[in-house]
């Protein structure tokens, strides 16, 4: 199991893409592999995996051992002499300041520019709440938009919105386009209409703070954005947007996002002091600020920091201020995460009492809960409790999870419970069924993924999309559990639920009458259709990015069980060898009746092949295994 705890996928993510610990191989080691005919690409594989540094006495050992070409060039590339220098590392306590980072924009995004910096902040000092402007002279224009805000203000935003359309389409009134844009945005806004009021709030926010709409239209984006959960579009200009130029009322959420786009770029000291500025008043964004803090903390190497932030998510979680069943989902997944990460935390460092402990802390309520019992699994292993690991895997097998959870790896570790265990057939029998399942997922996935791997064929990624999202039914052997898996992922998860909420909204709009269908209506249309293959492109992108990543993942799983099938068969001829040897022992081993070994703590029932819901997770083998 690997103990990275965060993949960038929205705050929520798994680092669920692991793999077994890795191997510290000495040369010993490579060479047993090579004369029990283990395949030259295999080890060098397993060697890649185990971040082994080689000294130049083990490579030596390698050249003088005959080993395979191919395996000492990898031991070269990976010896002492070929790792560069340590970097200097920042102290915690006084973190590099750089000027905020930009980052560049690809393909459609490169369009889009923020205006101009304002040049006199006290000048809307007087611009009344929420852009109720109040008129000195009443031009044409200046009337025509006061009778559409009395209408919006009279709870009529269908007939608003169709005279402020009409305005903004007759460009009679361009010095007012920024006015008639907001009204437009608030108005479909109040009739749902969530992505036709975003697109016309941008059309402000792209004027940059200059304009005297900015400070409320930039919330109202920031508002869908929390409501949809999708913040795809707000992440596309935060960086273009002066810190100091943040609305008050879009702050918080503004330096989290900047946050998290400075992480995705790999530059963590800015990230982190983005998320130090969130107010601890902020509910769910101070804890999702505190959680990115534990994650940066811990992937530079300072342990202690990251599990004190993970510790505050998990203490604060109780405490913050709740308005939505959104919110409350989001804090309890992140409460579930802290505890899961501290976990990992300690399984790094070997403390795997600690580790199982917090594990145990996951309530069994939670969507993470499996995930949590089939890493305490590994957990329990490395402490040797092999019948405990096996009834957590069992648990994770069960059919309560067999269609929610793709959790390939708990085969794997069964059958290494099963090799300390020594029995060998049982091993080969899981490895075989894991093996015929794994590999035409992991064929699949890799030429899927090859098709789109190309800046042509990148473009292309909403026909990626559409492939396995769309209407039509492509044949596959990928198990619905995976693409669950794939939406575990926040940012693909919130762009297929904007497009669904895209689809609905389409159909709100063709529910309309003629007179503002064929006006309003039809532009609308013609926005979502160029909309939703930007929208489908995304996605298109990130999910061939999960693909690409479960193909590797399930590539070094097939790898570990190819490794392990070699060791059963070194295994089984040492054990017959011994065998032939002490004939005797074996005919009194025959004549030995099973013990089912109890705990005065538990009361044991015997497993008669019945999964119920109140026994999950409370699963304990009592096998004695045939080790001699």
């Amino acid at each position: 199991m690997k103990t990275s705890l965060f993949v960038r996928a929205g705050v929520f993510s798994l680092a669920l893409l692991s793999s077994s610990p890795a191997w510290a191989l000495s040369c010993d080691e490579i060479m047993n592999m090579v004369n029990v005919n283990v395949p030259a690409n295999i080890i060098v594989q397993t060697m890649e995996s185990s971040g082994e540094v080689f000294t130049s006495d083990a490579v030596r050992c390698l050249v003088n051992n005959a080993a395979p070409k191919e395996i000492v060039d990898t031991a070269k590339k990976m010896s002492a002499s070929a790792q560069p220098a340590d970097t200097e590392i920042v102290r915690e306590d006084e973190p590099e300041v750089k000027k905020p980072a930009g980052g560049g924009d690809t393909s459609f995004e490169d369009e889009e520019r923020i205006g101009e910096k304002r040049t006199k902040k006290d000048s809307f000092e007087d611009l009344p709440e929420e852009g109720e402007e109040k008129r000195t002279s009443k031009d044409g224009c200046g009337r025509q938009i006061e009778e559409a805000v009395d209408l919006y203000k009279a709870a009529k935003p269908l007939a608003s919105s169709k005279v402020l359309f009409d305005l903004a389409e007759g460009g009679t009134c361009p010095n007012d386009a920024s006015e008639i844009y907001y009204y437009l945005g608030r108005s479909l806004y109040e009739l749902q209409m969530y992505h036709s009021a975003q697109y016309y709030f941008m059309q402000v926010v792209k004027k940059g703070p200059s304009d005297r709409f900015f400070d409320y239209a930039l919330p109202k984006v920031v508002a869908i954005a929390r409501l949809t959960g999708d913040d795809s579009e707000l992440l596309r200009i935060v960086h273009k947007i002066p810190p100091d130029e943040y609305p008050r009322a879009a702050k918080n959420y503004l330096n989290y996002l900047m946050g998290v786009r400075l992480y995705d770029e790999d530059n963590l000291n800015e990230a982190r002091r983005y998320f130090a500025q969130i107010s601890t008043k902020s509910g769910d964004l101070y804890l999702k600020s505190k959680y990115f803090e534990g994650v940066i903390f811990n992937r530079t190497g300072k342990l202690k920091s990251a599990v004190k932030a993970f510790g505050d998510v998990v203490r604060d979680a109780k405490n913050v201020d709740i308005y939505t069943e959104q919110e409350l989902a989001e804090v309890q997944a992140l409460e579930d995460l802290a505890l899961i990460n501290v976990a990992r935390i300690y399984y790094g460092i070997q403390r795997f009492d600690e580790s199982s402990r917090y594990y145990s802390l996951v309530p069994r309520s939670s969507d993470y809960w499996p995930q949590a019992l089939f890493e305490a699994a590994w957990a329990n292993f490395m402490q040797n409790d092999l019948n405990l690991t096996l009834g957590q895997v069992l648990t994770v097998h069960s059919p309560f999870y067999a269609e929610d959870e793709f959790i390939p790896e708990a085969t794997i570790l069964r059958a290494l419970t099963f090799f300390n265990l020594c029995e060998y057939n049982q091993v080969e029998r899981e490895l075989l069924a894991f093996e015929a399942k794994a590999k035409p997922m992991q064929d699949e996935l890799k030429d899927f993924v090859k098709q789109y791997s190309t800046s042509e064929g990148k473009k292309l990624a909403d026909q990626a999309f559409d492939a396995y999202f769309g209407g039509v039914k492509k044949e596959t052997v990928l198990p619905k559990s995976m693409f669950l898996r794939f939406l575990r992922n926040q940012d693909l998860l919130a762009l297929v639920k904007h497009l669904q909420m895209m689809e609905d909204e389409e159909k709100l709009i063709n529910a309309q009458k003629s007179l503002w269908l064929d006006s309003v209506g039809a532009h609308l249309k013609t926005v979502f259709e160029e909309d939703r293959r930007r929208y489908k492109q995304r996605a298109g992108l990130v999910m061939l990015s999960e693909m690409a990543r479960m193909s590797n993942y399930l590539g070094d799983l097939l790898t570990q069980s190819q490794i392990i099938r070699f060791e059963v068969v070194s295994a089984q001829r040492s054990d017959y060898q011994y065998k032939v040897a002490n004939t005797d022992l074996a005919e009194t081993t025959n004549r030995d009746q099973v013990d089912f070994a109890t705990d005065v703590n538990f009361i044991f029932w015997p497993f008669n092949g019945e999964f119920w819901v109140d026994e999950l997770g409370f699963y304990y083998y009592t096998e004695q295994g045939s080790c001699k």
